[in-house]
């Protein structure tokens, strides 16, 4: 028993290991000034997306729409936990609103973020770039309303097709969209 504990923990700590990296998104820090006062509580539900995409892998998006994955690198989380988590990060880091949290936070929200993501994959046709569109609803909690909704999206060049150079241009493309959904419904509120 004790032989198999040490093989076990061998292979965890292994130098060689093929387990892939895990890549982060970056919450936006800096934003605008805003007038008036902070208010309203607001949900940010989980985004929705194609299992495709809703996933720890990091999407390659090819010719004729075909998907494949980095074989060196992969999300911290799944990619709809992982945007979920630095929205609300977006949003604190704004301070532009009373309280924000998640389904189960027991908070008594407002508003509800939904999102539902229409890409947030490395497309190789010709040079590497990201793209990250977001599409978002701000929907009333009590009444269950539309308030409005936009299409949010972002393009940023890779600077190689390897997942380091991947994840820095989705920071770079994610902390755009984000910065602007955080200023568009705060501005809706």
């Amino acid at each position: 028993m004790a032989f198999a504990a040490v093989l076990v923990l061998s292979g965890c700590s292994s130098v060689g290991s093929t387990v892939p990296r895990g890549y982060d998104i970056l919450a936006p820090t800096a934003f605008p000034g805003r007038a008036g006062s902070v208010r309203g509580q607001l949900l940010v539900i989980e985004p929705k997306a194609i299992a495709s995409l809703d996933t720890e892998r990091i999407a390659v998006r090819g010719p004729g729409g075909a998907y494949s994955y980095l074989s060196d690198g992969s999300w911290a989380d799944r990619l709809p936990k992982l945007l979920q988590a630095r929205i609300i990060q977006a949003f604190e880091n704004a301070n532009r609103l009373r309280s924000v949290g998640r389904p189960g936070d027991r908070l008594a929200s407002d508003w509800q973020l939904l999102a539902d993501v229409r890409s947030f994959e490395v497309v190789a046709t010709g040079s590497t770039e990201v793209v990250v569109e977001l599409s978002v609803k701000l929907v009333n909690d009590r009444s269950g309303r539309i308030r409005a909704a936009r299409v949010f999206s972002a393009r940023a060049p890779a600077a190689g097709t390897d997942a380091a150079n991947v994840a820095s241009a989705f920071n770079q493309a994610s902390a755009k969209v984000l910065a602007e959904i955080v200023i568009w419904s705060t501005g809706q509120i």
